[in-house]
């Protein structure tokens, strides 16, 4: 009887927390349907030196318990800037196996096995080096899945087939350092950077972008771009050092639809909701995760988040699992912790 209360408690609870030895940074849930009760979330290491780690945990929606398994562990080289299951694979060799992107020095490729993990394959987009320009995000394409667009502090981005290993495109995007990258359809990605703009790209007509939005003060750094992958009119961008999620609509650039303006502090991260058009949610160092509803028409005093979390520190990434909407990861310090929404 003991055990079945302890296990209604659980059930009852709305967060589950796990404790790493190291502070946290980069975390990916996996979208493969290989398990549907245990899912696999990978957690990167932030060390300020060369050795860093990738740890594979899972998540029982069940239990609420998250296992971990020393075999799938692995070295990291620097922390990694971003980690990226493959979205919906459906390559039928790797039923029971997910792959796992990574990038920092270089974009890496792994694959994560039941019991071990593979390293599949080392990508270095410079042409005249053996040593590659830091790559501060990526993002896998959802459509195209042998594509993935990296952004880097050389001003590029690089389109690569990760299936053969080779560059598709490479294009000088911005005037300053690529900090985010986000793919619309199968060939339309965008980004953002040091100089301040939201830049639209097409690979069909490589030589031009698109400028949807420019920070209002000259050369404040955009640091983060999601794309709504539910509706692709709008996306949603931060500014560095502010407190504000602007929303932005493709169709009337240059002003915001809507900016949330509700965080006491900067804002670090941003993900719209897997499976609705007018959810967002947005975290920061005010320790707060917020969930907004976007309205049809925003209000003259602005928008309030329809929930709030507080973690007690400042939150530095955050995640909503598309294989399970009920579910956001938060990581601050050396915790992740998983909210029901």
């Amino acid at each position: 009887m003991e055990n079945s209360t302890q296990e209604s408690q659980l059930r009852s609870e709305t967060f589950v927390t796990y404790e790493s030895p190291n502070t946290l940074y980069a975390m990916a849930f996996s979208s493969s349907s290989a398990t549907t009760r245990h899912r696999r979330i990978a957690l990167g290491s932030f060390i300020e030196e060369y050795n860093n780690r990738v740890d594979i945990v899972s998540f029982d929606e069940e239990t609420l318990s998250i296992k971990t398994n020393p075999n799938l562990s692995f070295d990291h080289p620097y922390p990694p800037t971003k980690l990226m299951f493959q979205p919906n694979s459906s390559n039928p060799l790797r039923k029971s196996s997910d792959v796992l992107a990574s990038s920092g020095d270089f974009l890496r490729l792994w694959e994560v096995r039941d019991n071990s993990i593979e390293p599949l394959s080392v990508l270095n987009n410079s042409k005249n080096s053996e040593f590659c320009a830091p790559l501060t995000s990526f993002d896998w394409n959802e459509v195209e899945t042998r594509r993935i667009g990296t952004s880097s502090i050389d001003t590029t981005c690089t389109i690569w087939d990760v299936e053969i290993g080779v560059v598709e495109t490479q294009l000088i995007a911005h005037d300053k350092e690529v900090y985010d990258i986000a793919w619309g359809e199968a060939g339309v990605f965008a980004s953002v950077s040091a100089d301040g703009s939201v830049r639209i790209f097409d690979l069909r007509d490589k030589e031009h972008s698109t400028i949807i939005y420019e920070s209002p003060q000259p050369d404040t750094p955009l640091l983060r771009l999601s794309w709504n992958k539910q509706d692709l009119r709008y996306m949603a961008t931060i500014l560095m050092d502010s407190n504000k999620v602007v929303i932005l609509d493709i169709r009337s650039p240059t002003v915001p639809v809507a900016e949330l303006e509700r965080h006491k502090a900067s804002v670090n991260a941003i993900s719209w909701a897997p499976q609705s058009v007018r959810h967002i949610s947005s975290a920061g160092d005010d320790g707060q995760a917020l969930i907004w509803e976007l309205p049809t028409v925003a209000g003259p005093n602005g928008i309030d988040p329809m929930s709030m979390y507080s973690a007690g520190a400042e939150i530095n990434q955050l995640q909503w699992s598309a294989a399970q909407p009920d579910w956001i990861a938060i990581a601050f310090s050396n915790k992740m912790q998983l909210l029901k929404v």
